[in-house]
Formats: structure tokens, C-alpha cells, sequence
């Protein structure tokens, strides 16, 4: 307990947590602050390159063997899980429709990019590695939640086909074209590429980040003030328990497949995040009729603060717990 009161503290305390906290607060007080939507693309751009490219390179340091093979599918395959138990838990704590809790578990498969980002700058900070190929595991995590929850609306009668425009909207999303395609870029060029650009991706990391997140709490605070009423206590309590038995589920697949501490947080991160981006881009194509409002604030005003300030901390706390680091 002391260990993760230590690494909140930590958390809460930094910079890029306080910049949240500022946004937040801002949009709450309803004051004018505001990040341009040109600006705030830039900076969701460069998170994505900068990870990718990190990531590759760890990886073309490191080799493929067998236990990144054991992670991506382990990915894939708690990707496809966790909507299921989503879906379970919103029929039992909430009077959701069944197409709108099929949506929000879909945004319980997928991952969250950035508190991703944000997770590997709280182990860098603490001195404790990770493999690199947990950046493709974060790749492979987007598409399989999508695909249970359409399965979960056709299983309820209410048929729906994932065609062209759907994949499309799917493989084709901006955020993983990038942050695949940065990390392959990673892999071949290796540490000689990275030494080129080094002085753009590393340094000035942090302080593009904490931008990003001032402009993510101005978001969740407008999301919040527009949905009073709508997010009940069901809800609520959903949007803080879910990510707990995610990170659960995540935490098992690590122990089991031999992850370092950084590795397995990691893999708890992925696991107990919820999605913003790519999630919510396909279900406009896919589920229309789903409310917005719901899945939204539920994934950035609720699942996503809890998880910057007490879930990471717990993660990381219980990870070096358990693998000894």
C-alpha cells in the first residue's frame, strides 16, 4: 500500500498530471481557455510518432523471439475478451439498450493511446524498462474489441455487418497508420535513426505531452457538463470498476507470459484502458444509433482521470509486486 500511495503521490504531483488537473478544472469554471483543433491534432501526431519510433527501435535492438509473439496475442485475445465482460457488467449495473452497452464495451477492448504515453513516461521516471514491442501489442489491441461488439449486437437480433466502409474506418484509422508505421520506420532504421532525430522526439517529449493532456481535461470537463444526468451511478461505478478487472486480466497474461515489471504494467495499462479515437470513429459507421454522450464521457471523463491518478500507480505498484522488480 505504501508503494502505490508513493507512486500516486509521484503521479499526482507531476506535471503532466497537474496539466490535466488545470484543463479540467478550467472547463469546469467554464473558463475561455482553449487549445486549436489544428494544434491539438499536431500534438496527438507527435505523442504517436515519437512512441512508434521509440518502440521500433527497442525492438530492432531486442529481436522478434517467442515472448513478443506470446504478447501480441495475448493482446489480441484480451482485446477480443474484455468487451464480453464489459457488456456482462453494463447489463447488470446499468439500464443501457443493447446497442449502446455493446458500444461502450468496445471502448473497454480497445486501448487509449495516451494514457499508454502516459505510463511509459511514469516507469521512465522511476528508472524501470519495458520491452519495446509493447507498442505493437498497443497497435493489435484497436481492432479485435470492435468486432466482439458487433457480434454482441447481431447475437441480441439486431444484425450488423462489418463492411468495407467499417474496416476501412478500422485498419485504416490515422492513429494506427501512424503509430504502426512509426514503429516499423523505428525497427529498420534502429538506434542510427534514432540518433538522427533524437533531439526531437526525446526531449522535447514531456512538454508536448503535458500540452496535450491541458487540452484532453478542457474536453473531459465540457463532456461532463454536458451529460449530467446522463452518466448515472451505475455508470459511474462501471467507468472506475472496469479498468481494475481489466488491468486484472492484463496482470494474468504478463505473470504468465514472463514480462519485466515494466513489461507487465504495461500490458495492465493497455488492458484497463478505454479508447477515445479509433473506437469511437468506428462505431459512428458501424453503430450510429449509439449515444455519443455515454461512451464518450465515460472513456475520457470518468475511466481515463482514474486511471492517470489512481490507476497507473496501482498498475505499476503491483507489477513490481509481483515480478520482483
Amino acid at each position: 500500500m505504501q508503494e502505490i500511495l508513493s507512486i500516486a503521490a509521484s503521479n499526482i504531483l507531476s506535471p503532466v498530471i497537474l496539466f490535466f488537473v488545470l484543463g479540467l478544472a478550467a472547463s469546469l469554471a467554464r473558463s475561455d481557455l482553449s487549445v486549436p483543433e489544428a494544434a491539438a491534432k499536431a500534438m496527438s501526431l507527435y505523442l504517436l510518432f515519437a512512441i512508434g519510433f521509440k518502440g521500433g527501435v527497442a525492438v530492432s535492438g531486442h529481436g522478434i523471439d517467442a515472448r513478443l509473439v506470446a504478447t501480441v496475442v495475448a493482446g489480441v485475445l484480451l482485446s477480443f475478451a474484455l468487451p464480453l465482460v464489459a457488456f456482462g457488467l453494463l447489463r447488470k449495473m446499468t439500464r443501457l439498450s443493447l446497442t449502446d452497452a455493446a458500444a461502450v464495451a468496445a471502448h473497454y477492448g480497445s486501448i487509449r493511446i495516451v494514457t499508454f504515453v502516459t505510463a511509459t513516461s511514469v516507469l521512465a521516471a522511476r528508472g524501470i524498462t519495458s520491452e519495446g514491442y509493447m507498442v505493437a501489442v498497443a497497435a493489435a489491441m484497436e481492432a479485435p474489441a470492435i468486432v466482439s461488439a458487433l457480434w454482441l449486437v447481431s447475437r441480441g437480433g439486431q444484425s450488423r455487418s462489418a463492411d468495407g466502409d467499417l474496416w476501412r474506418e478500422i485498419l485504416l484509422n490515422g492513429s494506427i497508420v501512424l503509430l504502426v508505421g512509426a514503429f516499423l520506420i523505428g525497427a529498420i532504421t534502429g538506434s542510427d535513426g534514432l540518433k538522427e532525430i533524437q533531439s526531437f522526439i526525446v526531449s522535447p517529449f514531456k512538454g508536448v505531452l503535458c500540452l496535450f493532456l491541458l487540452d484532453m481535461g478542457l474536453i473531459a470537463g465540457r463532456g461532463l457538463r454536458q451529460v449530467r444526468g446522463t452518466i448515472t451511478p451505475g455508470l459511474l461505478c462501471f467507468g472506475m470498476l472496469m479498468p481494475l478487472i481489466g488491468a486484472g486480466f492484463g496482470l494474468m497474461a504478463g505473470l504468465a507470459i514472463g514480462l519485466s515489471t515494466g513489461g507487465t504494467a504495461l500490458l495492465m495499462v493497455l488492458s484497463g484502458s478505454a479508447s477515445y479515437i479509433a473506437v469511437p470513429a468506428a462505431m459512428r459507421v458501424a453503430l450510429p444509433e449509439a449515444n455519443p454522450s455515454v461512451y464518450l464521457t465515460l472513456s475520457l471523463g470518468i475511466t481515463f482521470p482514474f486511471n492517470l491518478v489512481i490507476g497507473i500507480p496501482l498498475y505499476v505498484a503491483l507489477a513490481g509486486a509481483l515480478t520482483g522488480g
